[in-house]
């Protein structure tokens, strides 16, 4: 059948729909984020077991993208997402009740299989049923919405959690979501030009294995992890480290900082623009600078100064993202939808690592020496990338 265009009022309600649900789905993610210091106060748990919460449902998401990725494609994407919406507002209604952090942790890694049942499914929703020409428009405004969900589920949990409690927050959150389920459940429209995949799994593992001997996508996919990385790690400990002296800042003025992904959200549209006028190579390098001189500033005494390094940081690090996505759509010129899902996996392979792993980094060496290895990290794999491509017909 024709696919939708904006003429089309169900054109619009695909894009309001999976908007809202990648809004809600970011925000249940990164809501456990601020509250890593509350978790090792009430718990009385480590900093590098706080951290679980957001590493564990990251492994576990990273699960649900390949396997609910693959089911996708056989039995349909409005179940998945309306299926993943559900799931992911009943556990997070859930922890609220719980007075054990293990138990916390366990649904929260349940919880993060839950989640990929979007993001598994709303771009390849959007690819088959909405107008190519038009298209741009509404995946443009799907990964927008990841980062303003991030942004929301970490600036409303951090402030209610001051003023009321975590529990409170997470209440809130759902009640959110319970809308978001009831909008989607009615007005996202029924795929019209779905086919189940004659693939067999043995075809999807063939694909795998090219894809993974492609040496220009593993480049993409590990600049995927290193990015991801440091900027996670970063985020995930800053709030332990504004909380001590020279700042001494309360949960609610360290959630106003989480506006700065705001210059995030631009950075996608600001790369598509840009791409018509640079290289993707260029621009994937200026914008890991950007996101690198960001990383440094957050380094000053200077509360202004950190508040400016946190947005450069937000902008450059979501502009890498974008290009290096970009790139591997155009690098794998076969099922260049299990090439892209495979960048999300390598994306949160690094969002696991920023919040666990370099805790022993924080433990040791403490913020200085937490952001000097956020930017040693990025900015070697860079040379390392620099150099692996320069000898290759790539943009």
């Amino acid at each position: 059948m024709a696919a939708y265009t904006p003429s089309n009022r169900a054109y619009w309600m695909i894009v309001l729909s999976l908007g809202l649900a990648s809004m809600f789905i970011f925000m249940v993610m990164y809501s456990a984020q601020p509250l890593l210091p509350l978790y090792t106060e009430e718990f009385g748990v480590s900093i590098s077991a706080s951290s679980l919460t957001m590493s564990l449902p990251t492994i576990s998401l990273i699960a649900g993208l390949i396997i609910l990725g693959f089911l996708s494609d056989r039995h349909g994407r409005v179940l998945f997402i309306k299926l993943s919406i559900f799931l992911s507002l009943l556990t997070f209604l859930c922890i609220p009740f719980m007075h054990s952090f293990s138990m916390i942790a366990a649904i929260r890694f349940v919880q993060g299989f839950m989640l990929a049942g979007v993001p598994a499914a709303a771009l390849a929703y959007i690819a088959e049923e909405i107008d190519v020409k038009h298209s741009a428009l509404a995946t443009a405004f799907y990964i927008s919405c990841n980062a303003l969900g991030g942004m929301i589920g970490r600036v409303v949990t951090a402030y209610i959690a001051e003023y009321q409690s975590w529990q409170h927050a997470f209440f809130y959150l759902s009640a959110f979501g319970l809308v978001v389920l009831i909008f989607v459940s009615y007005y996202l429209p029924k795929s019209r030009n779905f086919a189940s995949g004659n693939r067999t799994i043995k075809n999807d593992f063939r694909g795998f294995y090219q894809h993974m001997k492609n040496p220009m996508l593993l480049l993409m996919f590990g600049l995927g992890i290193t990015l991801q990385m440091s900027f996670t790690g970063m985020w995930t400990y800053l709030p332990f480290h504004l909380k001590g002296p020279p700042y001494s800042m309360s949960l609610e003025a360290i959630s106003g900082l989480y506006f700065a992904y705001g210059l995030g959200i631009i950075g996608a549209p600001t790369a598509s623009y840009l791409s018509n006028r640079f290289s993707l190579h260029f621009l994937r390098n200026a914008a890991i600078g950007i996101f690198l001189v960001g990383l440094m500033l957050t380094l000053s005494n200077s509360i202004i100064i950190v508040v400016m390094g946190l947005g450069i940081t937000c902008f450059g690090f979501f502009t890498a993202h974008s290009l290096t996505a970009s790139t591997v759509s155009s690098t794998a010129q076969t099922q260049k939808g299990l090439a892209s899902s495979l960048y999300l996996v390598s994306y949160y392979v690094g969002v696991a690592s920023g919040s666990t792993l370099l805790s022993h980094i924080w433990s040791w060496l403490n913020w200085n020496g937490l952001v000097i290895f956020t930017i040693i990290i990025p900015l070697f794999y860079t040379l390392f990338l620099h150099f692996s491509m320069k000898n290759r017909a790539f943009q």
